[in-house]
């Protein structure tokens, strides 16, 4: 079944501010909530998706993506993994989104759905690397394996019951005032609001119980993405102690310079220089595409800063349809230096009435050849 549009998800406009997204979101996030709900799949898979249309919607650079890409664009964008509503986590949900649903249900929104639970699950940090990729890599798509170094819980490692809250995760203190006495609770100074200890390090663990060990990771690069770009892979970052949420790993794009073709969106751009006997008799050339390289003719007349245009040469759509272009710019060649002999060839075509520039509507002038393309 296809998704639903974002938008139509939380009941509301493309030009909606964050204040009216996070409202909105808050408004179906209590009325489909699990606890309100048992054992309801259908509202749990609307409180799925209301929770992956806000956490796209409600973070800029996701928010541009899908509204140039649409679904297909988002890819693994998906601080869910973007697999869809369906494969989305509870507790991933919770750990996002903690603060949507204030003390209406219980555990605060950190995890569990246990009435009288205020442990908090804790979640691992993210892990951010950069990978270099050519322009073939590019428009092919490609498969990476990369060695991280990560946090994994040790192990050996033993956790038990935090001695100062009691699992609960926080602490209560009863002050005495004029207007009686008062009940404060806040999050647990030992266990920060986790309910847990560790009770046995093993070797080289830190105090949380996690040790970095290297791993090898299988990134899969969607063909099309450009400089700059974030993939986010979940659960592929830091573990996190006390039986909590991995973090997500995410790998920025950098994209190396191709010698000789020029990237512009999704069309490639190469500046081909001809000699001006080729220009006036015409003439084939042979010109690099990114698998290979391409034969092109140069018709007889051509003149310099003509365009040509291969399509469906040059980059995909981000998990989308279609190609752009390559667009050959054609220079003609004036040489620097003549021989006496080549000089005196020219010079005696230099009055002919047909080398006299006699330019049509259909020597298109600079302007209006940018105009078309980028049309």
């Amino acid at each position: 079944m296809s998704k639903r549009d974002y938008y139509e998800v939380l009941g509301v406009s493309k030009n909606a501010t964050k204040i009216e997204l996070k409202k909105a979101y808050r408004k179906l996030a209590l009325q489909f909530h699990p606890d309100k709900n048992p054992d309801n799949k259908e509202a749990e898979d609307k409180f799925k998706e209301a929770a992956e249309a806000y956490e796209v919607l409600s973070h800029p650079e996701k928010k541009q993506r899908y509204d140039r890409f649409g679904h297909a664009g988002m890819g693994g964008a998906s601080g869910f993994g973007g697999g869809g509503a369906g494969g989305m986590n509870m507790d991933d949900i919770f750990s996002h989104f903690g603060d949507i649903f204030g003390g209406h249900f219980g555990g605060g929104g950190f995890g569990g759905f246990a009435g009288g639970q205020q442990t908090r699950r804790v979640k691992g940090s993210n892990l951010r690397i950069r990978i270099k990729l050519d322009l073939k890599e590019i428009v092919n798509g490609s498969t990476k394996k990369i060695k991280v170094k990560k946090l994994k819980v040790a192990e050996g490692v033993e956790y038990a019951t935090c001695n100062t809250c009691g699992g609960t995760g926080q602490v209560t203190r009863i002050a005495n005032t004029i207007l009686g006495q008062m009940q404060t609770s806040s999050t647990c100074p030992t266990c920060h609001g986790t309910g847990q200890q560790v009770t046995k390090f093993p070797p080289g663990a830190n105090a949380q119980g996690l040790v970095q060990q290297e791993e090898v990771i299988e990134v899969e690069i969607p063909a099309g993405v450009e400089d700059g770009m974030q993939i986010s892979i979940s659960g592929k970052g830091n573990e996190a102690p006390f039986g909590g949420i991995p973090g997500d790993l995410i790998v920025l794009i950098e994209e190396i310079e191709h010698p000789d073709l020029e990237r512009n969106g999704n069309n490639l751009h190469y500046d081909l220089y001809i000699n001006f006997i080729d220009a006036a008799l015409g003439g084939s050339y042979e010109i690099p595409i990114v698998n290979g390289k391409a034969k092109i003719k140069i018709e007889p007349g051509t003149q310099s800063g003509k365009i040509l245009r291969l399509r469906g040469k040059g980059i995909p759509e981000v998990q989308g349809y279609g190609k752009g272009d390559l667009l050959i710019n054609i220079n003609v060649w004036t040489p620097k230096k003549l021989s006496s002999k080549e000089k005196d060839i020219l010079a005696k075509l230099r009055d002919s009435d047909n080398f006299t520039p006699k330019p049509t509507s259909k020597d298109k002038g600079f302007f209006q050849r940018v105009k078309e393309m980028f049309a």
